[in-house]
């Protein structure tokens, strides 16, 4: 779409929104919500570590801008997104402290959306940057 920014927080804010309309008005089975809080803390937590790595690294943080540091260290040792992981989560959070099945829905497609608009576009970029550098790092460490 022309003049959308396409970019993973707005579809986080759009699987949110997704979330609290099914909540809202098709609530299918309610539960307990309060462990939610603990994911949107998490995954806040994630992110910001993460995004400290860009920052250090001294790399852009915007998707589809070209890389100039293969970050390895941080959460980036146990998982290749962890900015997206986190985005995820806090989406799940969210999503869980609506109260109801209904809501998880969108939780649980947001990361499909996630995986093929950033993070398979993303790894195509880093492999052809770096080459065998991260052609080792995906191999020795996990995606999410």
């Amino acid at each position: 779409m022309k003049g959308f920014p396409d970019l993973p927080p707005i579809w986080a804010i759009g699987a949110a929104l997704a979330a609290w309309l099914l909540a809202t008005y098709l609530p299918i089975v309610t539960f307990p919500r309060g462990i939610g809080r603990f994911f949107i803390i998490a995954g806040l937590g994630l992110i910001l570590w993460s995004a400290w790595w860009f920052r250090k690294k001294g790399t852009p943080i915007e998707p589809r801008a070209k890389p100039r540091a293969l970050i390895v260290e941080g959460p980036y040792r146990i998982n290749r997104n962890p900015i997206y992981t986190g985005l995820i989560l806090m989406v799940l959070g969210y999503a869980i402290g609506l109260g109801a099945v209904s809501a998880l829905l969108p939780a649980i497609v947001f990361p499909i959306i996630i995986h093929r608009r950033f993070v398979l576009p993303e790894e195509a970029e880093l492999r052809e940057t770096f080459g065998p550098e991260a052609e080792a790092y995906f191999r020795s460490t996990r995606r999410w």
